[in-house]
């Protein structure tokens, strides 16, 4: 994340912070599945397939699926809109959520967890570059491994400071996780707006950045 401003760093650990606290609500309300998670979904699917659990199997591919078409929606959007407008993704994230909580609170479960898991796919297109992702968002393996690689680095005499983002990432993305698991069980399902907010929040603050003359 060299090539990234400190704003962009602090960004990006408020939209990891986002995708812990949606992941903690969808954790809970699903019973042990994720949104933002696919490796996990990925192992749950393996173990019901091998257990004949079908059931949980197709949880499993169903919201991986869904990731996926987020991911995709968020990386048309953002080719559509320019990779550098990092508002517009946002915006998109943030309509996603507030759909998901709305749809859930009308008692659209299904569609309202398909929109939760929609929006975590397409935030990992917030900072996308050359159709690639130039930060993942909702995963933390990646920064965990490029966090050690860094601290093995800076034992040998490399940058002694360049494993901070990645280790931020993931400090964010726990805390949100926390704060999500907290929010879920005091105010149930209505915690989503929360999420919402935050992102429109972010978005807007992203939005006034780059209007402003340079």
């Amino acid at each position: 994340m060299k090539d990234y401003r400190r704003r962009d760093v602090a960004l990006a650990a408020a939209l990891s912070g986002v995708a812990g606290y949606v992941d903690a609500i969808g954790f809970l309300k699903l019973g042990g599945f994720f949104v933002s998670f696919m490796s996990g979904n990925s192992t749950r699917l393996g173990v019901g397939l091998a257990t004949g659990h079908w059931g949980a199997a197709v949880t499993a591919l169903s919201l991986i699926a869904l990731f996926v078409a987020g991911v995709v929606l968020g990386a048309l959007v953002a080719r559509w809109a320019g990779e550098e407008r990092r508002s517009v993704v946002m915006a998109l994230e943030a309509l996603l959520l507030a759909g998901a909580a709305g749809l859930i609170l009308a008692g659209f479960d299904r569609a309202g967890v398909a929109a939760m898991v929609l929006a975590m796919g397409a935030e990992n297109a917030v900072f996308q570059r050359n159709g690639d992702v130039g930060v993942g968002l909702t995963y933390m393996t990646g920064a965990l491994v490029k966090a050690g690689q860094r601290i093995a680095a800076a034992l040998t005499g490399g940058d002694r400071w360049a494993w901070g983002p990645f280790a931020l990432l993931w400090a964010g993305l726990t805390l949100g996780g926390a704060l999500g698991a907290a929010a879920y069980l005091r105010f149930g399902v209505l915690a989503l707006w929360g999420a919402a907010v935050v992102v429109a929040v972010l978005a807007l603050l992203r939005r006034l950045e780059e209007r402003a003359p340079r």
